[in-house]
């Protein structure tokens, strides 16, 4: 809907404004809109490359230490390892991440609520130059500033979307965050390590390296839904880059082991 439409013959600028600030932004032909994926990914973004990270790490750490040939205690005990160590090092990272965008957004509402109470015709102009940028006129910006100003509430959060980019909205909670990260590396991470829990030898090999490229693959699939590309071709890149990881620690981990370190 172009700016003479919505204005049309007769309508009053308020009116106008109103509808220009209640126009939804028209979707691109050919591309699914969901106005409830921004907050869905913020939840199930980490949890599904967490998972990833978990599988691909600790698959590329088994095999390597499969490829030196040791007992098959020291297999499992070197991937219980890794999936503890990495499973906490994916939660205090994501809880830092996320704590710290929560202090940042914090710290920015505070500000804009100083600055819209000390020097609020600066950030109404502020505003309007935002306004003005996605392409209304003069006349136009003006009037939404001041109604989006006519209420401070409105405004201070109008500011921190607009002039800052923040959005409270997609920022999650730190300890949920960790919990999520936490729980889903450890899912990632337990997978080459259960067939040696119950088999050894070559057995116990094939099952890991088999049933690590099938998680892939259905990680792939997730990560597609994140990408919207294809998700059988998401799911063979996936795949492809685990097994590589898992060749080359493999082949490390042999080398090593024939050198007897």
């Amino acid at each position: 809907m172009t700016n003479d439409e919505l204005r049309g013959p007769g309508r009053s600028p308020l009116a106008t404004v109103s509808a220009l600030i209640g126009a939804r932004r028209v979707p691109e032909a050919g591309v699914p809109q969901n106005p409830h994926e921004s907050r869905a990914s913020g939840i199930l973004r980490p949890v599904v490359f967490g998972g990833n990270d978990g599988l691909v790490s600790n698959l590329a750490l088994v095999m390597g230490v499969a490829g030196a040939a040791p007992a098959p205690g020291v297999i499992v005990l070197a991937g219980i390892a890794g999936l503890l160590a990495g499973a906490f090092s994916m939660a205090v990272g994501e809880y830092v991440s996320v704590k710290s965008q929560r202090e940042l957004l914090e710290y920015q509402i505070e500000f804009e609520r100083h600055q819209i109470a000390t020097v609020p015709d600066q950030e109404r102009e502020i505003l309007i130059g935002i306004y003005v940028g996605r392409g209304f006129n003069r006349e136009e910006a003006v009037q939404m500033a001041e109604r989006v100003f006519a209420d401070p509430d409105r405004a201070l959060d109008t500011l921190v979307r607009e002039e800052i980019g923040l959005d409270p909205r997609v920022i999650g909670s730190p300890m949920g965050a960790a919990v999520g990260s936490f729980m889903a590396f450890t899912l990632g991470a337990i997978v080459p390590v259960v067939p040696y829990l119950i088999a050894s030898g070559g057995i116990a090999f094939w099952a890991s390296l088999i049933a690590s490229l099938a998680g892939l693959f259905l990680l792939g699939l997730g990560v597609s839904q994140f990408t919207h590309r294809s998700p059988v071709r998401t799911g063979l890149r996936q795949v492809g880059l685990g097994l590589a990881a898992a060749v080359v620690t493999y082949l490390v981990g042999t080398l090593l082991g024939a050198s007897g370190i």
